[in-house]
């Protein structure tokens, strides 16, 4: 069993399509970033960088529970435990790398940055706007050049497309239009008809909510309570952050079996 500490964003919805492309069995714990959940200490615990995604697998390394957080790694754990979604040769392993890099670096800093500043941002900055949305369809059209020589990003379906997915799902909040980057859009539509995305989006689906944050969120999500929270650390040579119970509330949990 995994537990998945998430909320519906697109850097969270990367690792419930991994777990229902693998049929892993893993329950969600929903952490409501919009209402500071992020910082409390049973969260922090599991991550003291308070952002989600994260997991705890009761069936880590050793067959001890191991806690670990920020989305590529967890892709590739997940890759590595199930054998799944990442080549073993050295060369193809590494190409799906690049791409996994590519988001992590790249996309999610420069498509988030974007979106703030088009849809959270409380002052409209032209400059920013203009920074990063030029940024943003840069890599669009470097997806896009890449795309036309292959199927997926990194040749084969892999991590890489799971990461990169959910921020075109909203590009929208860019005001980019896919029909100017119809082989990302050829890619998209494939891989959003998968049944295991299909399935994973629906994960707190009633829960999500993109751009135009009310006063509560914003403070949540930008303000400075975010440095004043009181963190709780995990002392040395304690277990695993996962291998305590956490008395956290089942709320709305959902489960999700092999597949």
């Amino acid at each position: 069993m995994i537990d998945l500490y998430f909320w519906p964003t697109p850097n969270g919805q990367k690792i419930p399509i991994m777990l229902e492309e693998c049929g892993l069995e893993y329950r969600v714990k929903p952490v409501n970033m919009l209402r500071g959940e992020q910082f409390k200490p049973a969260f922090l615990r599991v991550n003291p960088n308070n952002k989600i995604p994260a997991i705890v697998d009761h069936d880590g390394p050793g067959q001890e529970p191991m806690a670990l957080f920020e989305s590529g790694a967890i892709l590739q754990y997940l890759a590595e435990k199930t054998g799944q979604f990442m080549p073993r040769e050295r060369r193809a392993r590494y190409t799906v790398l690049q791409w996994l890099t590519f988001q992590v670096a790249n996309v999610g800093p420069m498509f988030g940055q974007c979106g703030h500043f088009l849809g959270y941002a409380p002052r409209k900055i032209q400059y920013a706007i203009d920074r990063y949305r030029n940024e943003t369809l840069r890599l669009y059209g470097v997806m896009d050049r890449r795309l036309k020589a292959v199927e997926y990003l990194a040749g084969e379906y892999s991590i890489a497309d799971m990461a990169t997915w959910p921020w075109v799902r909203v590009r929208w909040l860019h005001r980019i239009d896919l029909a100017e980057f119809p082989h990302v859009q050829r890619w998209y539509e494939s891989i959003g008809a998968r049944p295991a995305v299909q399935r994973a989006l629906g994960v707190l689906a009633d829960r999500e909510k993109i751009g135009n944050p009310d006063a509560k969120a914003r403070e949540a999500l930008f303000g400075r309570s975010q440095l004043t929270q009181k963190r709780r650390p995990t002392a040395a040579g304690k277990r695993s952050p996962g291998a305590r119970k956490t008395g956290r509330r089942a709320d709305k949990t959902t489960r999700r079996g092999p597949r």
